[in-house]
């Protein structure tokens, strides 16, 4: 079945002078994709994985060309244009992504980007995207728990933190004081479930939790003593600023880890910093 919006992998029909038709099934028949989308090496029947959509004469049509986000998903694009009847963005192909003035949160302006859903408009089968993301997210009862691992799509920031579509379904958010690495909206990520809220939003991390998360963040920090010839000018009595710096993690995480590793006679804390146990280098 052939999906408008997404890629399909399609068999080669027929060759035409300007370019090649697909089969596209009962429903949609013979597709074309025009000559220049066409590989140098595809030939009747071949299979192609194209992108499906409908050109500027609302006439199905097919692409090797690959969209920064397909119909379903969430992306960060750049509007560059605007009319009488909405907001183009920037999409990756030939044909601009419409935003019809309808589904904008806040009127868009030419050169500035936003967080946004694409999807398939039923009615008209026409694809576009909509800022108004929050109606397309379920708050309804789900099985999350508490360290379960999950996909994230950064989104934009709040006083709070940061949002965060998981799972490509659901609302969570990173908390700005727990964010130790650089996160850009429409960044695809993995995070994990902090807490699961009353309303069934999700605080979301993006560490693991509990001693899970020690021990990778510890082997990072071994990793480091190995590569700085056995000792490191960072401890306990570090600085937060400093150790966000070098680790990229918060302070108290970083005293767990060295902890664990000093326990286990992995390492020394000296006044001025780390030092691996010999024998252990």
């Amino acid at each position: 079945m052939v999906e408008i919006g997404k890629t399909n992998t399609l068999k080669v029909v027929k060759e035409v002078d300007f370019g090649l038709y697909l089969d596209g099934g009962e429903e949609f028949g013979e597709i074309l994709i025009p000559t220049r989308y066409v590989p140098e090496d595809a030939e009747v029947d071949h299979y192609l994985d194209v992108f499906i959509y409908l050109d500027s004469e609302d006439r199905i049509i097919a692409t090797t060309e690959e969209p920064f986000a397909q119909v379903g998903e969430f992306a960060y694009l750049k509007c560059i244009g605007t009319t009488g009847f909405g907001a183009f963005l920037d999409w990756g192909l030939s044909k601009d992504l419409l935003v019809p003035f309808r589904e904008q949160a806040h009127d868009m302006s030419e050169g500035l980007s936003y967080f946004v859903k694409v999807y398939l408009d039923e009615e008209t089968e026409r694809i576009v995207a909509s800022s108004k993301t929050n109606q397309f997210l379920d708050n309804s009862p789900h099985d999350f728990a508490e360290g379960d691992e999950v996909n994230l799509v950064i989104g934009t920031r709040t006083d709070l933190g940061v949002r965060a579509v998981v799972n490509e379904k659901y609302s969570g958010l990173l908390y700005h004081n727990e964010i130790f690495e650089n996160i850009k909206p429409g960044m695809k990520t993995i995070g994990y479930v902090q807490k699961v809220r009353e309303d069934e939003k999700l605080d979301i991390s993006l560490q693991k939790p509990g001693y899970e998360k020690v021990e990778g963040i510890a082997g990072e920090i071994m990793d480091r003593l190995h590569r700085a010839g056995g000792y490191l000018e960072i401890n306990d009595k570090s600085s937060p600023e400093s150790v966000k710096h070098v680790f990229g993690i918060s302070k108290k995480v970083f005293k767990k880890a060295i902890g664990a590793l000093y326990r286990d006679r992995l390492i020394t804390i000296e006044p001025e910093g780390i030092r691996l146990v010999r024998g252990k280098e």
